[in-house]
């Protein structure tokens, strides 16, 4: 086909670049913050240089500096901002051949992200996924050679009538031999689906690329398209993968002969690892892959083997090896790594893809091993019980993100109870070495104000027998034996965890006199496949009684002051703040709920269609589940409230709506309860500037400090 033809027949939605002025960041490097955070690394080729993100201005930026604490030659600490611009960054990834970095940005603070490509010196910075009006874009994995990025885009309903035809795909060096479509008309790959029905999942034959049940046909549902981008823009988009109404789809790998693409996609708690033939879009094996961090595995060199971090048929999620044939599909699998009573959380690879870097999360706490998965054959051997490999000795309690550095080297995310979140340097897998532009331990606070409290992990028992988990943080300078006011701040997901990491927002608290308890109650991850899956449906009355029998457990124990407990969440915490207030009022003094759901039937209406097919499987089916939703829902029992209650959210905030704060915050006045609403300017559901958080912070701080003190 001529390239005039195919390029006039590309999808109209199909990211197209959009070149942005250079930044002056390179160049101008403003004055740090002390207590800063350093986060999400991804190192160049060498693994001399490290592109990261950093909050050291207030605002979540990109940055790059050196591995190693060397000065650069002409003197400098060679840190340097690559963008300056105010929309926070969120993800970073440094390509293969050193010559761009791809990085996702979060305009306005809000949901709707775009993924920008900028060379290492700060110039060539360019929109090349998430411009088009309405749409959102994110990070997927580099080609191996460096010659295009994976972003995954997402378009609203209606928002794909623009595309016409697939047909502008082109071959491209290491992306494979790409099957040309003729231009036989228009066509909508999205009302296809994936080419392939017949998918070999374990022994199991189904199209996992089915709409989950969708009613009606796909009207008013969201598509995703998965595409490699060239980020020159001499080559034309390369579509992956396409669905209507999916939750989420990540391009995680590439085989080094492009071949294959390993996405990942699925609703929350139905996660799903795909190999996909980039030649026809065909699916090949199918396994299911835990929920948490996605970037889920790796093929081996010569794409026979997919190493996969996976809870398929497990309770823990492990390390797979599973065996390819020549056309992608399942042709058996073992475990590689296991262990007994916990999960794989992380899985990287070093530069020279000989060494595995495993996360295992015990009881919320990182242990890390490095492991050579490549010295057997896939389903030969017995698996490595207890993780295998030689451990690595850690300065701090939670590995966050794992990345390769080099040939031989690995660069992780660190935090801790003690210390903001850094970035530290395994050079040839010797021992972790704190970079120079990471904040020290000692910078974590202000100066002159009291150290960060290490937590202590209690296990809850619930009513139904069920065991739970939490830290318990005990306000400094407070008698041990005397109860005292307590703060129990429930995490969002509902599949997040609690972890021992410093959180200014406890700081704050703990600096007011107020204890902290922060419980995992069911739902959370971390505690197997069965805890996770234990609030759906009608098990999230469960979860409510559990947020009351964590009250009991730390009342009981001599902690907490049973006539000053208050209760504090995000996000799905918060949903569980307002429903606690309302099925447990005599238990709390008050409340302070961030951007948590009011009403579960206008948090689907209102949220964005992706996020509505995701949590679907977690809280109930807007259509079929319509009475459950209504039952599970704060508002349906409002008047039950009895205390003041603080709503907060971003203005920007698509996930969840600040509707669902708003309306919460109005009944509550209408019943004549003292209730507030604070709307964080250029936020969405996630505070990212840090004059927001510490407003946010104060704010809290003053309300819970007013009704409990």
């Amino acid at each position: 086909m001529a390239a005039d033809t195919r390029d006039q027949l590309t999808w109209a939605a199909a990211p197209a670049a959009v070149p942005l002025a250079d930044a002056p960041g390179g160049r101008d490097t403003p004055r740090p913050l002390t207590a800063h955070a350093c986060w999400y690394p991804s190192a160049d080729p060498a693994g001399e240089r490290i592109a990261f993100v950093c909050d050291r201005t207030g605002v979540p930026q990109l940055w790059t500096g050196p591995a190693s604490g060397d000065r650069e030659p002409d003197g400098t600490d060679g840190l340097r901002l690559l963008d300056s611009g105010p929309d926070p960054v969120t993800e970073v990834a440094w390509s293969p051949d050193g010559r761009w970095i791809a990085y996702t940005v979060a305009p306005g603070g809000g949901e709707l992200t775009r993924v920008l490509c900028v060379r290492p010196d700060g110039t060539g910075r360019r929109i090349v996924a998430g411009a088009e009006p309405d749409s959102s874009a994110y990070l997927g994995c580099w080609a191996p050679d460096g010659s295009a990025v994976a972003v995954t885009v997402a378009l609203p309903p209606g928002g794909a009538a623009r595309l016409l035809s697939d047909a502008g795909r082109q071959d491209g060096p290491g992306l494979g031999a790409l099957e040309e479509t003729a231009p036989d008309g228009v066509r909508d790959p999205f009302a296809e689906g994936w080419a392939g029905a017949g998918v070999e999942d374990g022994g199991r034959d189904r199209d996992p690329f089915a709409e989950d049940g969708a009613e009606g046909g796909d009207g008013g549902r969201d598509r995703l398209g998965a595409y490699l981008v060239d980020p020159d823009g001499v080559r034309s988009p390369v579509l992956l993968a396409a669905e209507r109404g999916a939750a989420t789809l990540r391009v995680c790998d590439l085989s080094r002969d492009g071949r294959f693409a390993l996405v990942r996609r699925g609703p929350r708690g139905r996660r799903e690892a795909v190999v996909v033939r980039t030649a026809d879009r065909g699916a090949g094996c199918v396994l299911r892959v835990a929920d948490g961090d996605p970037w889920i595995g790796r093929f081996s060199p010569d794409g026979s083997t997919l190493w996969l971090r996976s809870d398929h048929e497990r309770e823990f999620a492990a390390l797979l090896a599973v065996r390819l044939d020549q056309e992608g599909r399942y042709a058996g699998s073992s475990v590689a790594a296991e262990r007994a009573d916990c999960d794989l959380e992380l899985l990287a690879f070093a530069g020279d893809g000989g060494t595995a870097v495993l996360a295992w999360n015990v009881r919320g706490v990182s242990e890390l091993r490095l492991l050579e998965p490549q010295a057997g054959r896939a389903g030969v051997g017995e698996p490595v019980a207890g993780g295998g490999g030689r451990e690595v000795e850690l300065a701090h309690e939670v590995v966050v993100r794992i990345a390769a550095a080099g040939p031989g080297g690995v660069v992780l995310a660190l935090a801790g109870s003690q210390r903001r979140t850094g970035v530290w340097w395994l050079p040839g897998g010797a021992a972790p070495v704190r970079t120079a532009w990471s904040s020290r331990d000692e910078d974590a606070v202000p100066p002159g104000a009291a150290p960060p409290v290490r937590p202590v992990a209690l296990s809850p028992v619930a009513r139904d027998g069920l065991g739970l988990g939490g830290w318990y943080y005990r306000a400094p300078g407070r008698d041990g034996d005397r109860p005292a006011p307590c703060v129990v701040h429930l995490h969002g997901g509902p599949e997040d965890q609690e972890r021992p990491v410093f959180s200014p927002l406890y700081h704050e608290l703990l600096g007011r006199g107020l204890d902290v308890f922060a419980p995992d109650v069911r739902g959370s991850s971390g505690y197997g496949r069965s805890f996770t899956d234990a609030d759906l449906g009608t098990g999230r009355f469960a979860a409510l009684s559990d947020v009351a029998d964590c009250v009991a457990h730390v009342v009981l124990a001599g902690l907490a002051d049973p006539a000053r407990v208050a209760v504090m969440g995000h996000s799905y915490g918060g949903y569980l703040t307002m429903a606690s207030l309302v099925w447990h009022p005599e238990l709390f003094r008050t409340g302070v709920a961030v951007c948590g759901m009011s009403d579960l039937e206008t948090f689907f209406a209102g949220t964005e269609p992706w996020i509505a097919e995701s949590a679907a499987h977690k809280y109930g089916h807007p259509e079929r589940d319509r009475e459950l939703l209504r039952s599970l829902s704060p508002m349906s029992r409002v008047d039950a409230l009895r205390v003041p209650l603080l709503a907060v959210h971003g203005e920007h905030d698509t996930n969840v709506p600040p509707g669902e704060s708003e309306q919460f915050v109005r009944a509550a006045r209408e019943r004549g309860h003292a209730a507030e609403l604070l709307v964080l300017r250029e936020e969405g559901h996630e505070f990212r500037r840090a004059d927001n958080r510490r407003r946010f912070r104060r704010r809290a701080g003053d309300w819970l400090e007013r009704y409990l003190g």
